[in-house]
């Protein structure tokens, strides 16, 4: 079975903006394909679109043709609907026929595979209150007893594990059915992607460009890194040659016009002469302007280009930022670990891994409670869940300048334009962007702030994989003090300092990070 997209349009009517533009894509057995691009590209849109065959009508209109000849399609959705939150574990479970089919040992395996007890697919609790791992896990096992002929997996990665990272790597790569996914891993899309499908949006979101490539993500990247540059330069070059062309070109004209201005009428065959001349000058003009029109472009790319932390937000080394300590940590009645202490001083980069519902989301929720209402620290806390700090229905620029003032508000405007929002995004109120645009508000709003303790849960989950080498750089060189949870190894290699491991008897220090992934 072959799915096949031909010529597909896609575009956002609120802006009257293409997302897509004449996509077409064959996607055969064995195909790994990584859908990457910037925040609010149309991605996760693009993945929707090829499962439900529908866009929610109010908000985008779509044309071309998405053929799947009856193939049974499994799809992992970036984030649950509001009334599937509301579900408790078994009644998200018994939606997917599949589940209700299978039997006790298919279940156990699926489950054994993802590294989480039979239990949860019983379970009471509701989808809503799941850690976020635990939420992906199920899904991906509900999709494995499905046995779909493609997997359509949004953000797979995003909140797994390290151990079911290296399943989920090992699950791409051999997959015989072809999987199309999104990811901000840029570890997993080396190890397992051999197509890339790279949609960008160029000349300040005006123009869509969609790019297949055979190959696999690092040396896509690669290879356009090193032919824009080749592009560039010889661009460069005959820009300054024409730039000397026209230069000598002026001369000539000058001269000749100078020449017949000061002609004698007694002299007709010297006027003759010098009309000739200005003839030749405008034919040589001519030429030059069509040699113009096939010069070398210089590269029409999609950067994302970010700001930075000023150097006045750095921590005393010897101060001290948090010297905390539980006896015990709980999720309601369930006891996740005990004997936890942490301390930090000024300039650490703390990163805190561990399984998938151990608590390491609960315990940050009590450090950012403990440490943001410091008078003598300037902390910025940004959650897994972007609604816990976000009120969903401000503009980008009203969630940064809270106070309203003239100043503040062109002053976020200025910061917004510099991470490539357009002016009509940043009228939109915020769940209208995606879960990358929202990320970099909470970046902007630190910044801001000058905040010079970071609280982060997954900071790095929603960037794309594009715009994670810049953010990793701009978290490194932040000159404050660092509290984090994550699972993505290049930000925990990079940005990390110091690793913590939660198990349910405390948090212990682990190697490096270098050492460890």
């Amino acid at each position: 079975m072959v799915l096949q997209i031909k010529n597909l349009q896609i575009a956002l009517k609120k802006d009257l903006r293409e997302l897509v533009r004449d996509l077409s894509l064959s996607v055969e057995a064995g195909d790994k394909i990584a859908v990457i691009g910037e925040e609010g590209n149309g991605k996760s849109t693009l993945l929707r679109l090829i499962y439900e065959g529908e866009l929610p009508e109010e908000g985008f209109s779509w044309s071309g043709e998405i053929s799947k000849k009856g193939m049974i399609l499994g799809y992992l959705p970036q984030q649950l609907r509001d009334e599937e939150k509301e579900k408790t574990a078994y009644e998200f479970c018994c939606g997917e026929e599949a589940f209700l089919d299978s039997s006790p040992g298919e279940l156990a395996g699926a489950a054994k595979k993802l590294g989480f007890s039979n239990e949860l697919y019983y379970a009471s609790r509701k989808m809503g209150s799941l850690s976020g791992g635990e939420k992906v896990k199920l899904q991906l096992a509900l999709l494995l007893l499905r046995r779909p002929d493609c997997f359509l997996l949004d953000e797979p990665s995003g909140d797994l594990d390290l151990e079911t990272l290296a399943w989920l790597e090992e699950f791409i790569g051999s997959s015989r059915a072809p999987v199309i996914y999104i990811s901000h891993d840029e570890t997993l899309l080396e190890r397992t992607a051999n197509k890339i499908l790279h949609l960008e949006q160029l000349r300040r979101k005006t123009l869509p460009r969609c790019t297949v490539v055979r190959c696999g993500y690092r040396e896509y990247v690669e290879t356009r890194l090193r032919q824009f540059a080749h592009q560039e330069q010889v661009a460069k070059k005959e820009r300054q040659e024409e730039r000397q062309k026209q230069e000598r070109l002026q001369k000539l004209y000058q001269k000749v016009e100078h020449g017949q201005n000061s002609v004698s009428r007694q002299d007709p065959h010297a006027g003759r002469m010098l009309k000739k001349k200005m003839k030749a000058v405008k034919s040589v003009e001519r030429r030059f302007e069509r040699e113009q029109e096939n010069r070398t472009e210089v590269p029409d790319t999609e950067e994302a280009i970010l700001v930075s932390f000023s150097p006045d937000t750095g921590v005393p080394a010897g101060k001290t930022v948090l010297d905390f300590s539980l006896p015990e940590l709980r999720a309601g009645e369930e006891l996740l670990s005990r004997n936890i202490s942490l301390f930090v001083r000024g300039g650490e980069h703390v990163g805190i891994i561990g399984r998938n519902g151990v608590g390491k989301t609960t315990l940050l929720r009590l450090i950012a409670k403990e440490l943001l209402p410091r008078k003598d620290l300037r902390v910025s806390y940004m959650p897994q869940d972007y609604s816990e700090r976000m009120d969903q229905s401000l503009t980008p620029v009203e969630f940064l300048a809270e106070s309203g003032e003239k100043s503040e508000l062109t002053r976020a405007k200025t910061f917004l334009g510099s991470m490539k929002y357009t002016a009509e995004e940043c009228e939109h109120s915020l769940h209208e962007l995606s879960g990358g645009q929202r990320a970099k508000l909470f970046l902007l709003k630190m910044i801001l702030r000058k905040s010079n303790v970071l609280v982060l849960d997954e900071p790095t989950r929603n960037f794309s994989p594009l715009s994670g080498p810049v953010i990793r750089e701009i978290l490194e060189e932040f000159p404050g003090a660092i509290l984090s949870v994550s699972h993505d190894r290049k930000y925990l290699s990079e940005v990390c300092d110091v690793l913590y491991e939660l198990t349910g008897s405390g948090l212990h220090r682990v190697q490096s990070a270098e050492e460890r992934f």
